[in-house]
């Protein structure tokens, strides 16, 4: 495909499909009444995986030859999360926070550089790189900050029966919460009106207003 030539997808549909797998994976965690490591590394995995092969897609589907390499990066660190995430063995408790918060940390500082990077160049993609980078990166340092021994006990009179509250279950919640809002911003961002579509119109009420004068 040309540079060139007009393409049939863009930013917004990258977000669309990122926007899609976090709201699955958001509602896969929230619906769970299994808190586990072996669960939230399955879900994240599934996560990972898919929108590493949306950003992948979209290097070539939506961005010029310039700017492929920065979805290209985000979508190998991402793959490659994923798919240690699959593994068996690693889906431990000690694996999910080191898997996640490494994943977390690097994949978010790296997204909140090409953000930054991006809204100088006036790349239309950027505003929504700045927030998602950030907020990554503060799922990686709540993850640094939960206790992985953490345990409570507890009873609700309401139930009638007791729960606990471990560290691994609210590393998971957390991961969920994080997926909800990265799903419900790149959801709205992808409907809105684009800069450029905006000034686009803009330039057109000129030249009309131009030409009735």
């Amino acid at each position: 495909m040309s540079d060139a030539a007009p393409r049939s997808f863009e930013v917004r549909h990258l977000q669309m499909g990122r926007a899609l797998f976090a709201a699955l994976a958001a509602i896969m965690i929230t619906f769970s009444v299994d808190h586990s490591a072996q669960v939230g590394m399955s879900v994240f995995s599934g996560f990972a995986i898919a929108t590493a092969l949306v950003l992948l897609l979209s290097a070539w589907l939506v961005f010029p030859a310039g700017d492929r390499w920065q979805v290209v990066l985000l979508g190998i660190l991402t793959v490659v999360a994923g798919m240690i995430a699959s593994f068996p063995p690693l889906r431990t408790d000690d694996g999910f926070f080191t898997t996640v918060l490494v994943w977390a940390l690097v994949t978010g500082v790296a997204e909140l550089a090409i953000g930054i990077v991006g809204r100088r160049r006036g790349n239309p993609a950027a505003r929504e790189a700045v927030f998602v980078g950030g907020l990554t990166v503060i799922l990686g340092i709540a993850l640094a900050f939960i206790p992985r021994d953490y345990l409570l006990e507890y009873y609700i009179d309401q139930a009638r029966r007791s729960f606990t509250l471990t560290g691994i279950t609210i590393g998971v919640g957390v991961l969920g919460g994080y997926a909800a809002i990265v799903a419900v911003y790149l959801g709205i961002a992808a409907f809105s009106p684009r800069p450029e579509t905006a000034t686009a119109v803009e330039t057109v009420d000129t030249d009309a207003a131009g030409g009735h004068a």
